[in-house]
């Protein structure tokens, strides 16, 4: 299973309409670019989230996160297949010559993770033992994955937070200014350029970057899955064609259940739950 990849062009638009929204919308309200770009603010919520995420995590999944940025804007398309008519083959030789017969093929199967698998029925692994097995590579693979994402999902938290403690020290700095009263305005506006790095950051990058590794993640595992139910229908016996048609049909539901918990976390979060945390 080789994943072809290609520049996503949704995520790229994403991420430049969303941007561009709020530079035009500050342009048509008769502001400057100039008036939020404000370098002690971005300093205090990037710098301060940086660091509360540091503490928060170990740097190697810190690393891990920051590096998986550039795959978010290219589109990962995996096969599964291939996988699928793996499995229904194997499924026809141990079912016409017996599953000692597997040895003599395992070194025919391409799909790692399936050939390692095929081992514990070759080696006379019970069916629970089995299961027990793939499961827990799958968990941890996952959880290997979505560690990546929980970086993000706790950035977005932090920042907005960040964002007020900068607006409120820069509202400190402007009270020590109220002897002259001509640059109070202006330190208003700037004390809450802060806010708008905090809430922006964490909305239009932190989470939705979250969000689009969770569901990377998910993708990833049912190659996983499909080995545990294809490795199981093989030890009960089941016929090939019905085990084939079982795997498509996994996939078929997989994909519409990933979209239903997709679309219930976004309105969940558009609800105000973790965005304003």
């Amino acid at each position: 299973m080789n994943p072809q990849r290609q520049l996503d062009g949704m995520a790229v638009l994403g991420t430049a309409l969303g941007l561009g929204a709020v530079i035009l919308g500050q342009w048509l309200e008769g502001g400057t670019l100039g008036q939020i770009t404000q370098g002690v603010a971005a300093l205090i919520v990037f710098g301060g989230t940086a660091g509360a995420v540091l503490l928060s995590f170990p740097w190697n999944e810190v690393r891990r996160a920051l590096g998986a940025v550039p795959e978010l804007y290219f589109r990962e398309t995996v096969n599964l297949m291939p996988i699928i008519d793996e499995i229904v083959r194997i499924a026809s030789l141990a079912r016409k010559e017996g599953i000692l017969a597997l040895e003599l093929q395992k070194s025919t199967i391409r799909h790692e993770p399936f050939r390692r698998a095929i081992q514990f029925v070759i080696d006379g692994f019970e069916p629970e033992t089995v299961r027990e097995i793939l499961e827990t590579e799958i968990d941890a693979r996952r959880e290997h994955e979505e560690s990546r994402a929980r970086v993000f999902e706790v950035a977005g938290a932090y920042a907005p937070t960040i964002g007020v403690l900068g607006a409120v020290l820069g509202l400190i700095h402007v009270l020590s200014m109220l002897s002259d009263p001509s640059k109070i305005g202006s330190g208003i506006a700037v004390a809450f350029v802060a806010t708008v790095y905090g809430v922006g950051a964490s909305n239009l990058f932190f989470l939705p970057w979250s969000s689009r590794l969770r569901r990377r993640a998910q993708e990833r595992s049912q190659s996983g899955e499909l080995v545990l139910i294809g490795i199981l229908g093989i030890q009960e016996g089941l016929s090939p064609n019905f085990l084939g048609e079982k795997l498509r049909l996994y996939v078929q539901a997989s994909d519409q259940d990933r979209r239903s918990e997709q679309g219930a976390f976004e309105a969940q979060r558009s609800s105000g739950g973790e965005a304003v945390s």
